[in-house]
């Protein structure tokens, strides 16, 4: 498998090469054509130890909507990851930037609060609605830039996985 990496700003991180094989004692691996001795081990989910030439580091993985991020120890990174041979799928498979987008529950709950109102100007990545699910606040956020047409969500109503929250255009 072969992944293209970039860790840190977007327009200032610099693009990786990063080559896994599975082997018999686990996983070969190559970042930029170098080989890297790598135990790995998932931990749990979300959490990964590596012991990289003797060194033991634990990696855990945060995904939001529109990001992801690595901490290591207290150290939080911006990780792009980006699979080339299935960027086209992917690519086909979001839709089309142009046109409008809902923005769906992810997980039953409750909305405890409207961060945008209709006809708003938004970014993607801002927060639209947020949605409380067993005590827990979550963000939805726009997948695009754009104009919200429609706020769906009513404050203190239910919402199940799958129901439209907002419509950004």
């Amino acid at each position: 498998m072969v992944y293209e990496v970039i860790v840190g700003d977007k327009a200032g991180g610099k693009p990786r090469r990063l080559e896994l094989e599975k082997a018999a004692a686990g996983w070969e691996c190559r970042l930029d054509g170098q080989p890297i001795h790598i135990d790995a081990v998932i931990a749990r989910r979300d959490v990964l130890s590596l012991l990289v030439d003797g060194r033991a580091y634990e990696i855990k993985r945060e995904q939001t909507a529109t990001d992801l991020h690595m901490w290591i120890g207290s150290s939080r990174f911006a990780v792009e990851l980006r699979d080339p041979r299935s960027l086209r799928s992917r690519q086909r498979a979001a839709g089309d930037e142009r046109g409008p987008r809902k923005i769906l529950a992810p997980m039953p709950g409750r909305i405890v609060r409207l961060l945008a109102a209709e006809n708003s100007e938004v970014e993607a990545g801002q927060g639209i609605v947020v949605v409380e699910a067993m005590k827990m606040q979550n963000e939805i956020k726009s997948p695009k830039k754009g104009v919200v047409k429609k706020i769906s969500a009513t404050l203190g109503a239910a919402v199940n996985p799958g129901d439209v929250l907002a419509i950004v255009e």
